[in-house]
């Protein structure tokens, strides 16, 4: 169900020279492919190979109507969570954890990731398999790249589309995805397949749509690439004091668990996990439910870049390793789509850079909400409420 895209490929992309970056986009369509064409070639590809690839791109109208739709963001975590986090889904993990025993123990022999953290990516992105999405891949990444808004992500996972055809791991007309264009059951984009897949089965291909430890171990893979480290935590839910300084939370201060501990935070059960640094995620606030955020759950942002998401599969994983549920607390009610607007709005009035007026509460307006807090004499938690939105 990914509705936004791998950071990954962001950090690839940014890593580009610059004229690369600078991806041509838009005018005709024919032009546009054509481009791709002749780049492709220049890369090495086969001419005819491209030529046969090349030849059957459309563009998709859906594709750009879902790339502007992702209102389920606007959602805060507790509905969120209780939305993807279904007794169905924790014991179809079970399941499956029972089911591929033996590729996990492969994978966190291999990477380090254990079982519940893929298993949670498993289970949001394509309910375990079941639902691999069903755009056809090269039309919707041929769609993106045409598109001006993102080109310089877009053109290179299009490029490597291209290559992926011509080593047999791929075919246009009939492999479909995601809408952004990722493709399989953990949802990889072409170029992480390139240079993340593994062939988890022995047949001398990567098949992450139909091969169950392909897709695994490929999972595995790109999460150490991306920083995971083997052995540690990546989520503890914590209880709080009644009162403390609630501007020390959020994912910019680290402290070690003792710090926290002499502030009256306490973990829920058992012990603290690990002597490392930590961040206090308080996502409803300091009334709702509380977290402590290890080094591990940095890297689900390179997964996956909507802090609703990351938390609730981090959550998630946590769950299928065996933690209870959470508690929600009593957090002071949200603002609507409409509501979040009216306050990103005044926020920018007063020279805030909220990321755009979309209604969804991201890095940029939690930040601003925490300033105008702390301006405000409010407890700055970065939840913001009506009364925030009254007092601005």
């Amino acid at each position: 169900m990914r509705t936004t895209l791998l950071a990954a490929a962001l950090s690839l992309a940014a890593a580009l020279p610059a004229a690369a970056q600078q991806a041509q986009c838009g005018g005709s369509w024919s032009d546009f492919v054509e481009g791709v064409a002749q780049e492709a070639i220049a890369q090495g590809r086969d001419p005819a190979a491209v030529q046969r690839f090349t030849a059957s791109l459309r563009q998709d109208q859906k594709v750009l109507a879902a790339d502007r739709r992702q209102g389920v963001f606007q959602l805060d975590f507790t509905t969120f969570a209780r939305r993807l986090i279904s007794t169905s889904r924790l014991q179809k993990g079970q399941q499956m954890a029972r089911e591929w025993a033996s590729t996990f123990d492969r994978v966190q022999a291999r990477f380090g990731v254990p079982p519940g953290v893929l298993l949670a990516f498993w289970a949001f992105e394509t309910d375990y398999g079941a639902f691999q999405g069903d755009f056809n891949t090269a039309n919707a990444l041929a769609t993106l790249a045409h598109d001006c808004r993102r080109p310089e992500l877009f053109r290179p996972q299009l490029l490597a589309a291209i290559q992926l055809y011509e080593m047999g791991d791929f075919d246009p007309a009939r492999t479909t995805g995601a809408w952004a264009g990722e493709i399989g059951m953990v949802q990889m984009l072409p170029r992480d397949i390139i240079e993340n897949g593994v062939d988890g089965d022995g047949d001398g291909h990567v098949r992450l749509k139909t091969s169950a430890p392909d897709a695994l171990m490929s999972g595995g893979k790109m999460l150490q690439h991306l920083g995971w480290r083997a052995g540690e935590p990546w989520l503890q839910e914590v209880r709080l004091p009644a009162q403390m300084d609630w501007s020390q939370s959020g994912l910019n201060t680290t402290l070690r668990p003792d710090q926290w501990q002499a502030m009256g935070v306490r973990p829920r059960s058992g012990q603290w996990q690990a002597e490392l640094p930590a961040s206090l995620i308080l996502p409803q606030g300091h009334k709702g439910p509380a977290f402590i955020a290890y080094p591990n759950f940095n890297v689900y942002f390179e997964w996956n870049q909507s802090f609703t998401y990351v938390l609730t599969a981090a959550y998630f994983a946590t769950r299928l390793s065996g933690a209870p549920v959470f508690e929600p607390g009593t957090p002071d009610t949200g603002l609507s789509g409409e509501q979040m607007k009216e306050l990103q709005r005044k926020l920018e009035a007063r020279g805030h850079d909220v990321g755009g007026i979309d209604g969804i509460l991201g890095a940029g307006t939690r930040a601003a909400v925490r300033a105008e807090q702390a301006r405000l004499g409010l407890p700055v938690d970065a939840w913001p409420t009506r009364e925030l939105v009254n007092r601005l």
